[in-house]
């Protein structure tokens, strides 16, 4: 398998690293931890809309620039270099990664809310008796109209706060034998359920 960068992949590289070097020192990444809001979100405006960098790993037809995998994982070094507090890897990797496997109208809807920025998802899977074990899931999930009821507890969910769509793993409530993936927002009472994201124990 070959792991060298391509030229569009090595100005992703470049393009993120200098905009990082120009904003993110150490002290600056402190004051924004310091604030009611725990970010700056400019930062994260300007990497979907002066960079353009969250549609990096996406897919042409969804307006992203074409990547995949490999564009994650270059941008995620960088991240990870000046300990970014961004949610790259909740909203991109994760609930981005969730929507392509779907496919079809949900990934057509939020995908593109995703890569202008928007659309900021974070992922609740962990519980506490659960010990990050993704088979340990007691959070039910129970088929109300056209979306599910969530019952349960979700521990250490990162970016929440600045979350627009929550990605919860849940059981269904009748058979708890998978994991399905459910989407909310914080203005639904219920979330509709990613039938194709189904996380199996």
């Amino acid at each position: 398998m070959d792991f060298t960068y391509n030229e569009t992949q090595g100005m992703i590289r470049d393009t993120l690293a200098r905009f990082l070097a120009d904003t993110y020192d150490f002290d600056t990444r402190q004051k924004m931890i310091a604030t009611d809001a725990g970010r700056d979100p400019g930062i994260w405006n300007a990497l979907a809309n002066e960079l353009g960098l969250l549609g990096a790993a996406f897919g042409e037809e969804y307006g992203g620039l074409g990547g995949g995998a490999l564009e994650n994982g270059l941008l995620m070094e960088e991240f990870g270099k000046v300990i970014a507090i961004e949610p790259y890897l909740q909203t991109v990797v994760i609930g981005g990664g969730a929507l392509k496997a779907v496919g079809g109208a949900q990934a057509a809807a939020y995908i593109p809310g995703i890569i202008s920025g928007e659309t900021i998802i974070a992922f609740a899977y962990a519980e506490p008796q659960g010990r990050y074990d993704l088979a340990n899931i007691r959070t039910t999930a129970k088929a109300d109209g056209s979306g599910y009821v969530l019952n349960g507890h979700k521990g250490v969910v990162y970016c929440a706060p600045w979350a627009t769509h929550l990605l919860v793993t849940a059981a269904p409530a009748v058979q708890r034998v998978s994991a399905t993936a459910l989407s909310c927002s914080s203005s639904m009472p219920t979330c509709p359920a990613l039938p194709a994201a189904i996380i199996r124990p």
